[in-house]
């Protein structure tokens, strides 16, 4: 009864005023990527193999944007817990000339090695083709993609989670309707007893990368438009030139993170490739795998963008004592939420993996993968939210060390023993997988209680 009455209950509306949009918007892209593996699922386990081929080099770029997007999001949440509008409106012009400037570099980049990454990625030779040419589709737009990122978070860091969440409700709609256009062909659906001609191009996994390239263009355009819109972080009327007032703080916070992510997702492409390696039935399971786990992980980063937004904007108005309390309440929602989440996915994980596969081997060897893991999930949404917080005060360096020691000394390091010497299979890998995120939990959780992770002193 104690702990109860000593919880900050006051601070659960604001809480989840901030996490509910973000979760909406991440359960809609989690269930447009849910009809996008049917979809694609339908057509054989080959095409599921030839998207999923690439899918950690997308985490390893998406990652990267990220990256640069959270140091903007420490400045601007510490700018509006200050009162400071003018500061947060100086930082949203340098974010647009950091998402014209990366956007660019990494259209050259993923264009270019397009032909070069399945085969990176160990895919068997009959897949590399169409896995190519379905990356090159969808890294078309990535500078709106970029966009979508950074601008995103600026919006999320003053507290405006509505607005993302809306834009990608229109992006995952127009996905879905241009799956269904573009994947199958010409035919006739039976609804409520009505035969109804549909017009289809038959482009198969070609079509799933043209519908998710158009929603992306979509997306960029509606956050922009938005962004410079906003009453507090509109960049019209200010400079666009270099302001390393502000771009410095923000390197600062960024640099240690970027490092982290592309140091983790770097590692998610080595152990795909060691996966992909097992063959197409482990690829299929792998990827169908991941997409089924990513939905059970939603509550857990809704958690975390209200974690790093009210931890930033306590931060900029100088108030220990609101971080204290929102650490404790966040992280009690935030476990809670999780063994619920965890326990559904251990009892509906053969039932899931059913709905994107045929293959009965397929669904088997994901239905055993997804009930370990679910087992880790409470541990893992500690670490979600400790880092969120982190985030939002500008501390970015000890998740970068905790995150890359993880990955490449208990994942990579433990699948490469385990699938490459000793030759076990996709359970193995996932055993690692669940290893790094249980050392994840320890490594978080002694230095929450050691109360390091409280800011000595103000970002900005």
């Amino acid at each position: 009864m104690k702990f109860f009455k000593s919880m900050p209950w006051h601070m659960m509306p604001v809480i989840f005023s901030l996490a509910w949009p973000t979760i909406v918007e991440q359960l809609m892209q989690t269930t447009v990527q849910y009809m996008d593996t049917a979809m694609v699922g339908s057509l054989g386990t080959e095409a599921t193999a030839s998207i999923g081929a690439t899918t950690t080099i997308n985490w390893l770029i998406g990652s990267t944007i990220s990256a640069i997007s959270v140091g903007f999001l420490a400045y601007i949440s510490q700018a509006k817990g200050a009162g400071d509008v003018n500061k947060a409106k100086k930082a949203s012009s340098q974010a647009v000339l950091a998402v014209i400037v990366s956007g660019l570099l990494f259209t050259a980049i993923t264009l270019g090695l397009s032909p070069f990454v399945p085969a990176w990625m160990q895919v068997e030779k009959h897949i590399q083709p169409i896995a190519s040419q379905y990356f090159f589709i969808i890294y078309l737009p990535i500078l709106f993609r970029t966009a979508s990122i950074i601008f995103g978070t600026i919006l999320r860091a003053v507290g405006d989670t509505k607005t993302p969440m809306l834009a990608g409700i229109w992006v995952n709609v127009t996905n879905v309707v241009l799956n269904f256009l573009f994947i199958f062909k010409t035919r006739t659906v039976n609804v409520f007893g009505l035969e109804i001609w549909i017009w289809g191009a038959d482009l198969g996994v070609i079509g799933a990368g043209i519908a998710s390239a158009v929603s992306f263009v979509i997306g960029g355009i509606i956050i922009t438009v938005t962004l410079w819109r906003h009453p507090m972080v509109s960049p019209k009327g200010q400079s666009f030139k270099p302001d390393m007032g502000i771009i410095k703080p923000c390197v600062k916070v960024a640099f240690p993170n970027a490092l982290q992510r592309f140091g983790t997702s770097l590692g998610y492409v080595f152990f795909a490739a060691m996966v992909n390696s097992l063959g197409e039935t482990s690829t299929a399971a792998h990827t169908i795998a991941n997409t089924v786990e990513s939905a059970f992980y939603i509550p857990g980063y809704g958690m975390q963008t209200a974690a790093a937004t009210l931890a930033g904007n306590a931060v900029g108005a100088k108030d220990e004592k609101k971080v204290r309390d929102l650490s404790k309440m966040i992280l009690f929602i935030e476990v809670l939420l999780m063994i619920f989440s965890g326990s559904m996915l251990f009892i509906f994980a053969p039932n899931l993996m059913d709905i994107f596969s045929n293959d009965p081997k397929v669904i088997e060897l994901g239905s055993i993968v997804l009930r370990m893991v679910a087992c880790s999930e409470p541990f893992y949404g500690v670490s979600i939210i400790v880092e969120g917080m982190m985030q939002g005060m500008g501390k970015t360096v000890m998740p970068f060390v905790c995150n890359v020691t993880g990955m490449w000394v208990f994942r990579i390091v433990g699948t490469f023993i385990c699938t490459q010497l000793l030759s076990f299979g996709l359970v193995s890998a996932w055993a690692c997988m669940i290893l790094h995120n249980m050392m994840m939990f320890v490594m978080f959780t002694v230095y929450y209680l050691s109360g390091r992770y409280l800011p000595k002193e103000k970002f900005m």
